[in-house]
């Protein structure tokens, strides 16, 4: 690339690939009785399809729904492929980074209309055994995999292949341009689970070219972040997830044996790489979307870093000042306490004063940052009546030290101040985020 040259890293299994883009031309000879799915398009079909797999594509390019093209019964059935011995399978897949295959004779295959936002269509193709059959399995991954890359191609950027095809393997999950190999045992939200993790990443490195070998975080964490949301809109929230209570999350993420985001992973400790490489990375940009800048500006500054950087090679400084320019805001602090350091947060509620002692005039609130991490700080200050308010402070309050003090008009005595009430920072010490008054009894008599 233009920073470092050839990319000399060994693969060592932590740190994936770093690649050039081009087009591939490329043939599969198999025996006839096979059917291959590949990266890219095949070029031709009517050579190695029957005629009526033919017109079931040509329906399945049209249809909202799956379309079975070779079905479990099939598969038994020597009529179900052409009558030869061997065939020459032909794909083409353009400005790809590599390409992928799948080839068996056991294949059910099944495929469905992907609707772009250009108007552009592409398919949705699954393959698989028929061990694997079934609307609780697999017969349902192509309306998984059309409507991960319909979701990923309104909201971030348009989908480059003509295919996705999603193929029941003995690997958990891997990706490749176009195409993806997932569990053959998985079912429902796993298999959706895993097919939209495994189709983002036809974004994150596929069409924005990072570095893997060096920054898994800039693939791994950018597709975690982005099937937060996949998930959750899939079907009208089939398989929603519970709301994050980033509290208890704190505790995972900011362990004594971590590593720092940053680290090539081929140093970073086994046990650590799903923290460091997909959950911390995807948390944190989930937090600066929904908690710092808020979805309009993320949104804005994400699709313009994809966009500038389709199909080139980012470093993670790229990343962020595209980030910045595209929100408008210095985000140094941010990035070097998330990505670059194991720095913790815990935010506190110090001290509630009133004005002159007297509650009708006022109190005075301070509340502390009591480690090296800064996020802004949210405040619920609820008085004895039950009426409550809620202050919002950017994260600049802690520019010029550790403890802040902010002035609220009372009229009744204050039951309560809570800092960071929605748990969606992640505090490590939930102990002192609450105020209360302390109640002093006296003593019974003799």
């Amino acid at each position: 690339d233009d920073i470092e040259g050839w990319n000399v890293l060994p693969y060592l299994g932590a740190g994936e690939f770093y690649l050039e883009y081009g087009n591939f031309e490329y043939s599969i000879n198999v025996p006839a009785s096979h059917i291959v799915v590949g990266s890219g398009e095949l070029v031709n079909p009517t050579e190695v399809y029957t005629a009526d797999q033919v017109k079931k594509w040509a329906l399945a390019a049209q249809s909202e729904t799956t379309v079975v093209i070779r079905s479990a019964e099939e598969v038994l059935n020597p009529a179900s492929r052409p009558s030869k011995d061997r065939l020459t399978w032909k794909f083409k897949c353009m400005n790809a980074r590599d390409v992928a295959f799948a080839t068996s004779k056991s294949f059910i295959l099944d495929a469905s209309r992907i609707n772009l936002p250009s108007g552009k269509k592409s398919m949705a193709v699954s393959v698989y055994p028929v061990e694997s059959n079934g609307q609780n399995a697999w017969g349902r991954s192509t309306e998984y995999v059309k409507a991960s890359i319909e979701y990923y191609s309104n909201w971030l950027y348009e989908y480059t292949y003509p295919v996705a095809t999603n193929v029941a393997g003995i690997v958990s999950g891997m990706e490749y341009p176009g195409i993806i190999f997932c569990g053959y045992r998985d079912q429902t939200r796993a298999l959706m689970g895993v097919t939209d993790h495994e189709f983002g990443h036809n974004w994150f490195p596929m069409i924005v070219g990072s570095n893997e070998r060096k920054f898994p975080w800039m693939d791994e964490g950018f597709n975690t972040f982005i099937n937060f949301y996949s998930m959750d809109d899939f079907n009208k929230g089939e398989f929603k997830s519970q709301k994050m209570d980033m509290h208890q999350i704190a505790t995972r993420m900011f362990r004594d044996y971590a590593d720092p985001i940053i680290s090539i992973p081929d140093v970073i400790q086994p046990m650590n790489l799903g923290w460091e490489a997909y959950n911390k990375p995807g948390i944190g940009l989930k937090i600066l979307r929904e908690n710092i800048l808020g979805a309009d500006r993320f949104d804005y500054a994400f699709k313009n870093y994809i966009k500038h950087w389709a199909f080139k090679h980012p470093t993670p400084l790229d990343f962020f000042k595209a980030m910045e320019d595209g929100a408008g805001e210095d985000l140094g602090w941010f990035w070097k306490s998330w990505f670059y350091e194991l720095w913790r947060l815990d935010q506190s509620v110090k001290d509630v004063d009133y004005i002159e002692q007297d509650p009708t005039k006022g109190a005075l609130i301070t509340i502390e940052n009591m480690e090296k991490m800064a996020m802004p700080a949210v405040v619920d200050v609820e008085l004895v009546s039950g009426a409550k308010e809620r202050f919002t402070f950017p994260v600049e309050i802690w520019q010029r030290g550790s403890s802040w003090t902010f002035r609220t008009s009372t009229n009744l005595p204050i039951k309560s101040v809570t800092i960071d009430p929605d748990h969606v920072f992640p505090d490590i010490n939930s102990k002192n985020d609450v105020w209360r008054p302390t109640i002093f009894r006296a003593p019974r008599g003799n």
